[in-house]
């Protein structure tokens, strides 16, 4: 389907392709991956000919048809369906020549070929895509105007799988979804008759969507079977694997530098020694196939408030005098991990205000510990950063007193170094801008943080970061993710919003998926597993009964994690004093094997928390699975 031979390519003076190839075979369905910034949008433009090739050649399968999500997206007067149903151009074509044909045959050639390309199913096809993007069949009436941009790229990303080219280029496709959508949005691609590309930074689309991960990379391109974790894993044997071949190299280096010093000068070994040198000219450095490391989020919560830190009973939201949510009573712990499920428009970003105080609650009862400290954060602040400014200048309207080392620390605390520190913020990529409100969030030490779909910008190592940031933070987290990956990561306890109301979900991820994909015109019942059981259950648990059980065991799990970040950190040391050639050097050879000795214990210790870390979360996830019967 797809050729890439020797392709060279620079954008504005920087190379981003140097003599990349690759092959992609019919009907596969792959990842496109890499770090922000090196080209996987270029690459999708140069296969579109919308760049012109430095050098090299792409080849597409003669007459195949290409298709991807423009950044133009329909705002006119035409209904949704009507602008889905036009994206088959063909379809659109021969219906109208069928209207004016006057010869017999060529009516018969235009009926035959729409028999073939099953036009007569293609309303029904249309409108299961919207569906399943999120518009109902009054939605799919409506004309795109009435839309906001996010929901007409939707509409822009139906028409082009419904188009169903026979080379599928998607962009990111899940940022504008809502995980209801991206679910749908997976189930299809895996399912996707012919080859597709899709650029991702979702863990999940990538184990679930695509059978192979094309890998952008040191300006290459190498191409894997399977999804994301395995290539993950063959890229961690690759590094493991080149990490103890460098080390090996260091140590023939250091060796034979050691032998050039001490002999260079004495004429019997002299030509010995110059042999050595040019030996040490031709060992070419080991690359190393690890991209640098991701830059770490570090959160800090408020002093311990009593539970619970949120009561809401009988409250009723929304705008305008018009409740939106109904008869809200639940309540918010110290250490709760919560993530808010429920399709676009049901009200999830509705409560989360609720929470943050940014809106009021209509009627009810609310209570609140009187300390408490909320971060909130959500993608449309970005639009609120000073595009002139740079995070400095941010942070310091905030804490106008700190020293000017504090702020930075603080932003360094959520990857923004020095160097970013100081751009102005129009010059900063998305995730850096996400960084920084992540910086702003936390400034004050909240007890509660809310994140409302935090990882749009952010790539697949940043999203690891930002869940460990969360499984390490002492506070309590509300989250709002079209992220499973993320949301199974972080959260222990999860909220179903629809229907006007908000309950508890009894099952977990991989029920709401089944669910989803069985009734995805809307969340209106829940099939989880616990239901489908047909043996008596025993009566459930109050929710301090629950919660007295899972709190002992939560901290179990937290401390035990906490163990094996620390022997890691051990282990971490150990290996670069390992690494460092000036120990080979030494003379004393007692050294090294000290190191070895330590080091050996440190992974003995290392199994050892690993393995209490393992029993501590299988005993809370059966104390969970157990309160929800």
């Amino acid at each position: 389907m797809l050729t890439i031979t020797d392709l060279t390519f620079s954008l504005a003076g920087r190379k981003l392709f140097d003599g990349a190839s690759c092959r992609v075979p019919d009907g596969s369905r792959l990842g496109l991956v890499g770090r922000n910034g090196t080209g996987k949008t270029t690459l999708f433009k140069l296969i579109e000919g919308e760049l012109a090739l430095d050098g090299g050649s792409i080849n597409v399968r003669k007459s195949a048809r290409i298709g991807g999500v423009k950044q133009e997206v329909p705002a006119g007067p035409e209904a949704l369906l009507d602008i889905v149903l036009a994206a088959d151009r063909e379809r659109a074509s021969l219906l109208a020549e069928a209207d004016t044909a006057t010869d017999p045959n060529r009516i018969a050639e235009i009926h035959t070929r729409l028999v073939d390309i099953e036009a007569h199913s293609a309303e029904a096809r249309a409108a299961s895509i919207l569906s399943g993007l999120g518009f109902d069949a009054k939605a799919q009436a409506r004309a795109a105007s009435e839309f906001s941009g996010g929901w007409r790229m939707r509409v822009a990303l139906a028409s082009v799988l419904f188009s169903s080219p026979d080379l599928l280029l998607l962009d990111e496709p899940t940022n504008y979804l809502d995980l209801e959508g991206a679910v749908w949005l997976e189930n299809f691609l895996a399912k996707y008759p012919a080859t597709a590309m899709v650029i991702s930074h979702d863990r999940g689309l990538l184990n679930r969507s695509v059978n192979r991960i094309l890998h952008l990379q040191s300006m290459g391109l190498t191409l894997y079977a399977g999804g994301y974790d395995d290539f993950d894993a063959k890229r961690r044997e690759q590094a493991a694997q080149s990490a103890a071949f460098a080390a090996k190299q260091a140590r023939e280096r250091a060796h034979i530098q050691s032998f050039v010093d001490r002999f260079r000068a004495k004429a019997s070994k002299a030509k010995q020694a110059q042999s050595r040198l040019k030996m040490l000219a031709r060992m070419e450095p080991i690359a190393g196939v690890a991209e640098g490391a991701v830059a770490p989020f570090s959160f800090k919560s408020g002093e311990e408030l009593s539970p619970p830190i949120i009561r809401f009973e009988d409250v009723s939201v929304g705008y305008d005098g018009e409740a939106v949510l109904k008869d809200i009573s639940l309540r918010i712990d110290p250490d709760d991990r919560i993530a808010l499920l429920g399709a676009n428009g049901q009200g999830k970003s509705t409560l989360a205000k609720l929470i943050s105080q940014r809106l009021k609650a209509m009627s009810g009862n609310e209570s609140r510990a009187s300390k408490l400290r909320i971060g909130y954060f959500a993608q449309h602040q970005t639009d609120e950063l000073i595009a002139e400014e740079n995070p400095i200048q941010h942070l310091r309207r905030m804490i106008p007193d700190a020293p000017e080392s504090k702020l930075r620390a603080r932003l360094g605390a959520v990857g923004i170094d020095s160097n970013i520190a100081t751009n102005s913020v129009k010059s900063l990529s998305g995730g850096q801008k996400a960084r920084l409100l992540l910086a702003l969030m936390t400034v004050h030490e909240p007890h509660l943080i809310i994140l409302d779909e935090p990882t749009n910008h952010l790539d697949i190592e940043s999203r690891e970061a930002l869940a460990h940031a969360l499984a390490a933070y002492d506070g309590a987290v509300i989250l709002v993710a079209h992220d499973a990956e993320l949301v199974t990561a972080v959260a222990d306890r999860l909220w179903l919003v629809s229907d006007g109301g908000v309950k508890p979900f009894t099952g977990d991820m991989d029920d709401y998926r089944e669910l989803l994909l069985s009734d995805r015109g809307g969340v209106k019942r829940e099939k989880t597993k616990a239901a489908k059981e047909k043996a008596p259950k025993p009566p459930k648990l109050t929710e301090a009964e629950r919660r007295a059980r899972l709190t002992p065991l939560k901290q179990e799990v937290r401390s035990a994690e906490a163990r094996v970040a620390k022997i890691e950190g051990m282990q971490a040391r150990i290996d670069a004093m390992l690494a460092d050639p000036d120990l080979y050097t030494d003379t004393n050879p007692a050294k090294f094997e000290d190191l070895q000795k330590k080091r050996a214990e440190i992974i003995a210790g290392l199994k050892r928390a690993e393995a209490l870390w393992v029993a501590a979360q299988e005993r809370l996830d059966a104390a969970q699975a157990q309160s929800r019967q």
